[in-house]
């Protein structure tokens, strides 16, 4: 299932477990952001053919980070268009860290990925009419990113945040600590728009951010309490 958001951005959604992706036609660049679990590849490959593009359309997939659920499809993208990530995530990714990675939670092999570029915080991608910049949002994973275009002022935010001010939970490679900031750093931005990696998309944004950013504290408030009982 698609949607076409605005004018040349789609949000496709191949059922679960996997994540939402979105794919982003530019006028220099076709870009592809998070491929989704790989058993649900052939619904994703339907949906861009409906969409009215394919595989070798595309210039570049981004990983949001490094869960099965959002990069899992890459096995068979790989060979065709390079991936990118984070590397905090591309490290875990070409390691086959499982702890994290949590392939075989989903019956899948975690051998055998390769990420092509490694990115750091504030890269950032020239599309032609999209100008996205990388922020690195580490709290849910160490390589965790969201992905801003400031011109449209569009956030779209893989696992960090999600609309009603939902967070994710604390995977091995994450930190409260690091998630609180992180949050606090998208609060300072101009966001109209907010897709993330699960769910509905919000246009409610600043006050999703600051009640994602009162769950962090919350919960990390209950996880000391509970550390110190033992």
């Amino acid at each position: 299932m698609y949607e076409e958001i605005i004018p040349n951005l789609y949000m496709i959604k191949t059922g679960k477990p996997s994540c939402t992706s979105y794919l982003i036609l530019g006028t220099k660049l076709n870009i592809l952001i998070d491929s989704g679990i790989n058993q649900n590849y052939g619904i994703l490959k339907k949906d861009l053919k409906e969409i009215g593009t394919n595989i070798r359309d595309l210039n570049l997939v981004i990983n949001t980070h490094e869960h099965v659920d959002h990069f899992g499809a890459n096995r068979y993208l790989q060979n065709k268009v390079p991936i990118i990530t984070h590397r905090y995530a591309a490290t875990k990714i070409i390691s086959a860290d499982d702890e994290v990675l949590l392939c075989r939670a989903y019956g899948h092999n975690p051998k055998g990925y390769h990420v092509h570029f490694w990115l750091e915080n504030m890269n950032v991608i020239d599309m032609g009419d999209w100008f996205l910049k990388i922020f690195h949002t580490p709290g849910h994973t160490s390589g965790s990113i969201c992905i801003y275009e400031p011109r449209k002022k569009i956030l779209i935010s893989g696992d960090t945040v999600f609309a009603q001010g939902t967070i994710s939970d604390i995977s091995s490679s994450g930190s409260y600590g690091e998630y609180i900031n992180s949050l606090a750093r998208l609060n300072t931005m101009k966001i109209d728009l907010l897709l993330p990696g699960h769910g509905a998309i919000s246009k409610n944004v600043e006050k999703d951010i600051k009640k994602a950013i009162d769950n962090a504290k919350m919960k990390h408030e209950e996880f000391l309490k509970k550390k110190h009982t033992f």
